[in-house]
């Protein structure tokens, strides 16, 4: 939106600077540029109310005051006698029209009329177009000439599924699709409702009886209709944010007024037709909780000075916001007006107090998290949605996937699918844990925090402990002799069903996390490490390659050089490089290390070509030495 300085200082009290208007314009949040004597607003969608001068003027009554510069038709109107049939009152709740009819010819505009066109760019179309459009500059809402002659007194709108072809006002034919907002006669689309009207029915510089519209249009209704159809509309940009519905009368009689300043006017009447259930939205004032906010401590009198200054107004214990503001609802909205206004640099920082007073289920559960990780387990978090749905799941009635419809009774489906991820992607050491909150309903809903916990496949990578397997006695070492107590209860999960060639047992259990005593980490303490950074390798979306090796080393003095190569191995593609076996013959003297080298691209899938030629320029360090060699290779 584009307005000029001066017609801005027209409608205010005090006469601001540019720089101070411009100042004070950005305290409040509205974003603009200034080029000579025009103001380039980027309002905010959710301030439809801002765009006009009488919008802006609104806002800025908290610094310099409101005035209404403009004159209004103030005399009695007689009621207009239209067939007009609404049939969709949902989306277009209240609408008023004008039939004003002049006599005589326009001269030349006003000075105010003027400069709208001159100064800020705009294209003159018509006469009754030209007010049309600087009402909505001055006022901010949007109306619509017809050119009353071609209406023959009837009129419809509609909110429908239309496939028909409308010829606009500016001669572009566009296929209407889907449902529309629209006015018709005889059932033809006469206007594409909120956004443009059609060229059979325009005003032109013939016109002298005119049929103004002013309607109040359900945002979501015109909502991405201009795009839709490719149409530049200022009327579908602010009516997609929304306009005054109790502004109706008062526009028209503007327009009244406006024409009276050009022409003389043969008669005119208006009618309204008003469906809607105007309610004033209330809040309660409650001060402290928008000190809380804000952390500061306005007085009442400031607090409520600045919100009436906005236009709410004040009714005992409760404010009742203004009709053009669709953006306030709660008492957080009210503490960003009361922001907005006394400047957000003004609001002094506070040293932040800490109390150590940590919920003791909290620190429970971050003792049990610590003594799980401690032990080489992996925390994951899973969404709290399943498919599972038996007689005591609680069902979602808007899923954000229609295959999990259900909150969880149970962590083991989330783990296991986890589990068996990390397996399809050749990891064969899993053990994962999932502290989440569970529900369930009976006669009433019921929620509780439990502890999760699956295991499978080899207890390491090393060669102590390649051979040994995550099993039932693994699991319950760890957890219930660890704390003297039987509290959890593991059970081997079947592999029957799960699309899997592993064949590593599944061990899980599941426990209430208050049902896990404090003293079972009497003995705990979370160690302290020192922090070395590590070159981290992304994670692949292709499949690795694992290669085995056996190592015969007959130098025992080259044992530990063998070793420490291979712990330095280093390559792009190289993902793993671990001893999973070691055997001494003493009688022949020699030592047997197993080594598993695992390849994995993050770029593609690597040929049998690429890995032999990276093999080879590893190993080669290694197999220089003398005494050590490689079988097969």
């Amino acid at each position: 939106m584009k307005f000029l300085y001066k017609d801005l200082l027209n409608f205010l009290s005090e006469k601001p600077s540019k720089e101070l208007l411009s100042e004070k314009l950005f305290q409040l949040g509205h974003e603009h540029e200034i080029a000579g004597d025009i103001f380039d607003m980027e309002l905010t969608p959710n301030r439809g109310d801002c765009l006009s001068l009488n919008g802006l003027a609104r806002e800025l009554n908290v610094f310099f005051g409101k005035i209404q510069p403009y004159k209004i038709f103030e005399g009695d109107i007689l009621p207009l006698d239209f067939n007009f049939k609404n049939l969709s009152t949902d989306a277009c709740p209240k609408i008023s029209f004008l039939e004003i009819e002049i006599e005589g010819t326009i001269a030349a505009y006003k000075p105010y009329l003027e400069n709208y066109f001159s100064l800020l760019g705009n294209n003159k179309v018509n006469f009754f177009t030209d007010v049309s459009n600087y009402i909505s500059y001055e006022l901010g809402q949007p109306t619509h000439c017809f050119d009353a002659n071609t209406i023959n007194n009837q009129l419809t709108f509609e909110n429908k599924i239309c496939q028909e072809s409308f010829n606009t006002l500016m001669g572009s034919n566009i296929n209407l699709e889907g449902k529309n907002c629209i006015f018709s006669v005889n059932n033809k689309i006469i206007s594409l409702a909120g956004v443009m009207g059609g060229k059979s029915t325009a005003c032109s510089s013939q016109t002298r009886k005119a049929l103004i519209e002013c309607a109040y249009f359900k945002p979501e209704e015109i909502i991405g209709k201009s795009i839709k159809y490719n149409l530049v509309s200022d009327a579908a940009h602010k009516f997609e944010r929304g306009v005054d519905i109790q502004a109706q009368e008062k526009v028209l009689r503007r327009f009244i007024a406006i024409v009276q300043d050009h022409v003389a006017i043969k008669n005119f009447k208006i009618q309204t037709f008003d469906d809607s259930e105007i309610k004033q939205y209330t809040i309660p004032i409650d001060l402290e909780r928008v000190n809380k906010i804000l952390g500061i401590d306005i007085e009442k009198e400031q607090y409520l000075m600045i919100l009436n200054k906005l236009g709410f107004e004040i009714n005992n214990n409760e404010l009742n916001t203004p009709s053009y503001r669709h953006d306030i609802s709660s008492q957080n909205d009210l503490a960003e007006e009361i922001a907005r206004v006394l400047g957000y640099d003004s609001i002094k920082s506070k040293p932040l107090e800490i109390k150590n007073n940590l919920n003791k289920n909290i620190n429970h559960i971050y003792k049990v998290k610590n003594f799980l990780v401690q032990n080489g387990f992996l925390e994951v978090i899973n969404f709290p949605f399943t498919s599972i749905n038996d007689k005591k799941s609680i069902t979602i009635d808007n899923p954000l996937d229609s295959n999990k419809s259900c909150l969880r009774t149970s962590l083991k489906s989330s783990l296991l699918e986890n589990l068996l991820y990390n397996e399809r992607r050749q990891n064969d050491s899993i053990k994962l844990f999932e502290i989440s909150d569970l529900y369930s309903k009976a006669e009433q809903i019921n929620q509780e925090r439990k502890l999760g916990i699956i295991i499978s496949g080899r207890r390491g990578h090393n060669y102590a402990d390649f051979s040994k397997k995550l099993d039932f006695n693994y699991l319950n070492q760890i957890l219930n002799e660890g704390a003297n107590k039987n509290i959890f209860t593991i059970e081997e999960i079947s592999r029957e069903g799960l699309k899997t060639k592993k064949k590593d047992k599944i061990y899980y259990t599941e426990v209430l996390i208050e049902d896990i005593p404090a003293d079972m980490y009497k003995d705990y303490k979370l160690q302290e490490k020192q922090i070395n950074f590590i070159k981290c390798k992304p994670v692949s979306e292709f499949p690795s390659s694992v290669r085995d090796f056996s190592f015969c080393i007959v130098d025992f003095k080259k044992y530990n050089m063998v070793i420490k190569l291979i712990s330095n191995l280093d390559d792009d593609i190289l993902k793993y490089a671990y001893i999973f076996d070691f055997y001494e013959n003493k009688k022949i003297k020699e030592i047997k290390v197993g080594v598993r080298l695992i390849f994995q691209s993050v770029l593609c899938t690597l040929s049998d070509e690429e890995i032999q030629k990276t093999i080879e320029r590893l190993l080669k360090p290694i197999l220089d030495l003398e005494g050590v060699s490689v079988p097969g290779l």
